[in-house]
This record gives structure tokens, sequence and C-alpha cells, in this order.
């Protein structure tokens, strides 16, 4: 079998930043046939998206696509909840974890994996303020560094 392309369509940097992501999963989602082709053209958003297990199956809330500009009638809630496809068993390894205390999860990226629409949802912890702003002196302090090394390169 060849590499499948992966084409990345929806990103959510505001994940990292509010929490520390402990594991990551690949699951599938259920749509309709105008929402795969608005995903297509890039119009998904999960910035403020979350998910839930109910029921022992996983659901997406937030998750914004874009109604498609000929699907007229086809056309569905941009924000309807969407059902994400991953084994039983996962389902049932990743509602145990939910159990402790402060872990939730969240909706990490949205991509095409050859002709289907994947979602990376990530197993997180919430960050704390000084945590945020230990992140934030981080990279300030690695900026600075790279604008150091590049001022002394360049001479």
């Amino acid at each position: 079998m060849g590499k499948e392309s992966i084409k990345l369509v929806a990103n959510n940097k505001k994940a990292y930043h509010d929490y520390f992501i402990l594991e990551k999963y690949e699951t599938g989602i259920e749509l309709y046939g105008t929402e795969v082709k608005s995903i297509r053209m890039g119009k998904c958003s999960v910035k403020e998206a979350y998910i839930h297990i109910d029921h022992g199956e996983l659901f997406i809330e937030g998750m914004h696509v874009s109604p498609y500009e000929k699907g007229n009638i086809f056309n569905k809630d941009p924000l309807r909840v969407r059902k994400l496809l991953m084994h039983k068993k996962e389902i049932v390894r990743l509602e145990s974890k939910l159990k402790e205390k402060g872990l939730t999860l969240v909706p990490l990226q949205v991509y095409f994996k050859g002709s289907l629409v994947k979602v990376e949802i990530g197993l997180a912890r919430g960050k704390k303020l000084y945590d945020k702003r230990a992140d934030i002196a981080k990279k300030d302090a690695k900026r600075e560094m790279d604008r150091e090394f590049k001022a002394r390169n360049s001479r």
C-alpha cells in the first residue's frame, strides 16, 4: 500500500495553550456529503469544540462546518453534534481515564487522510495560569536566543 496523503484542514492551537496533551488519538467522523465538500474547501473550525462520551459513544460539539454554497436543501446545521467513530474498546478505555480528576478530551486537528476526514483528539489536563505564564516565558526566551544567534551569524 502507498503512503496516504495527509491534508490539514483545521488546527486547534488554543488547545496546546490551555491544556497539557497527554495522549493523542485518531478518530473518524460521521458527516454528510455537503459537509465533506465544505471541509474539503477548508471551511471548518474546532477552536470552540469539545468532546464528550454519551452511552458509550463519542460526540463532538461546537465544531463549526460552514454550509456548502451549492448545497441548498442538503446543508445541515453548521454547529450540529457529530458522532466520532472509534472502536468500542478504545472508548471504554478513554471513559475510564476521564474519571480521573481534571482530564478531558479536546479536538486538536481535522485533516484528510486519503479521502477520509479524520479528527485528532487529545486526552488533556488543564493548565493553571502559572503554567501558561511559564510556557510564554520559555517561548520568549527561545525567540530571544534565536534572534541573538541569527544576529551573530549574519555579521
